[in-house]
């Protein structure tokens, strides 16, 4: 990697006579340390020899320790490794380059939505905590149709989940639990389907079959009014933030010009903002950039939900700006990730300037403390001026145009 503004810290683990080396970052699952129910996972499928399996998935592979780790024990493997988290991808991808191993398939995947191939020996998650009941049933029962005939299934869960999983599993038609190991704070579950071979092709995807789908919320904000479908798994599921409703606002107190053309709606959660966006400006090409597969499928369907034109919705699943268009912006707007680090979101700010186009406006929102931060790095820097800015509730706003 070039100059890493997310990085965490680098852990060493040995595995089974083998030394690997991860690249952590903060924003990222157990980034201090593989985490006790990971490696009881990896124990259990080496104990039971399947990591031997001659092509493996790992699903919500974070920064690949277990799948890393299979390869490294097995490397004629076939390894899969998805998650939704664009940063997970980026991080996997450079420990399997820095442990020296290749032939891996790594990417960006809602659940199984985005998997590329089939018959699979063995499918390895490490569920997480918060994933609630439906998505879990998914993840669970949509393995059937991607196992080899003689495929099995490892899981590991923390143990408030246990008798979840346990009754889901039990109510799964054809599942075959074959191994059920506890210790504190985790069990490993290791199944298979009986009757594999009537596994159907699903239909449609997790999105469209409501898989995530939470509530139906209606927005009254100034002179608009709409509704988005929410999502389990992402913030804003029963109402706005103080972030987004200062983003609307903004929206509606701005001028611009009257070719605006193409507008950047940044971490778009729900996909509130995105849809406000084309109710009170009505642009004519919407560009959503999240690090999270499951906040972009949300927004994309809740802008054609919304009567905007699928064809002009372009999708990148990224980190920070990433924009790839050679368009110019008119527009750029969303909550900035501060959790990512005070130079993370004044690098999001700076690349997004770079592509403004002469009188475009950048909008932003996030804690106060995180914009008078942006505001010094702005100053210091003598880049963009603010044209606008409000505070809300340990909140604020910013508009921001050349100078």
């Amino acid at each position: 990697m070039d100059k890493d503004i997310y990085f965490h810290k680098t852990i060493t683990y040995r595995a089974y006579g083998h030394s690997l080396r991860f690249i952590t970052s903060q924003e990222l699952f157990s980034s201090y340390d593989i985490d006790v129910g990971t490696r009881f996972l990896l124990r259990s499928i080496v104990e039971a020899g399947l990591d031997k399996s001659p092509r493996i998935l790992d699903l919500g592979c974070g920064y690949g320790p277990l799948g890393l780790c299979l390869k490294k024990l097995n490397p004629a493997n076939d390894i899969h490794m998805v998650d939704r988290d664009a940063l997970a991808v980026i991080y996997s991808r450079y420990n399997a380059q820095i442990n020296d191993l290749d032939g891996l398939h790594i990417y960006g995947s809602l659940g199984y939505d985005d998997v590329t191939c089939t018959d699979f020996g063995l499918i390895a998650a490490n569920i997480p905590g918060k994933a609630g009941e439906p998505v879990i049933s998914h993840l669970l029962s949509e393995a059937a149709y991607y196992l080899a005939p003689d495929g099995v299934v490892a899981i590991v869960v923390v143990s408030p989940l246990v008798d979840t999983v346990a009754a889901i599993l039990h109510d799964t038609p054809g599942v075959d639990v074959i191994s059920r190991r506890r210790r504190s704070g985790h069990a490993v579950f290791h199944y298979r389907f009986i009757d594999k071979a009537h596994a159907a092709e699903p239909e449609r995807n997790s999105i469209e079959r409501g898989v995530y789908q939470r509530d139906n919320i209606t927005v009254h904000q100034g002179n608009i009014d709409y509704t988005v479908q929410t999502a389990y798994g992402l913030p804003e599921f029963d109402s706005l933030d103080y972030r987004s409703e200062l983003l609307i606002r903004a929206l509606g107190n701005i001028s611009p010009p009257d070719d605006t053309n193409c507008a950047v709606v940044l971490n778009t959660g729900q996909g509130y903002t995105a849809v406000a966006l084309w109710k009170i400006l009505q642009l004519r090409n919407i560009h959503l950039v999240d690090r999270d597969l499951l906040a972009l499928r949300y927004s994309h369907r809740n802008l054609i939900l919304n009567k905007y034109p699928a064809d002009r919705i372009r999708i990148t699943h990224g980190v920070g700006f990433d924009y790839d268009s050679g368009d110019e912006l008119d527009l750029f707007i969303g909550v900035l990730r501060e959790e990512e680090g005070r130079e993370a979101t004044f690098q999001t700010v700076k690349q997004a300037a770079g592509k403004l186009s002469s009188r475009g406006k950048i909008i932003v929102a996030a804690s106060s403390t995180a914009v008078t931060r942006l505001v010094a790095d702005l100053e210091s820097a003598s880049l963009l001026r603010i044209t606008a800015r409000e505070k809300r509730r340990g909140y604020g706003c910013l508009v921001l145009e050349h100078r």
